[in-house]
């Protein structure tokens, strides 16, 4: 499995939105609006060698991830 550093946006269960670094139980930063929330996510993630963003709907299920940086095992053919 590859080594990416995980950044998640969730719901906080205020109707806000979390940015998480996986690993770590307090969240980064917290937002009143998703989109915010997600720059800063991604933001996080294009710092580091190779990131991840994944996002979550309100009832937790993921909605999409991006991840930047090298793949360390991309396919062939």
């Amino acid at each position: 499995m590859s080594n990416r550093k995980r950044v998640w946006v969730s719901p906080d269960g205020e109707g806000g939105w979390d940015v998480k670094t996986q690993g770590r139980s307090k969240a980064a930063a917290n937002f009143d609006d998703k989109g915010d929330a997600i720059s800063k996510a991604k933001d996080i993630a294009q710092n580091a060698p190779r990131g991840q963003v994944i996002i979550q709907k309100k009832d937790g299920t993921i909605q999409t991830e991006y991840t930047y940086g090298k793949d360390p095992y991309p396919p062939k053919g």
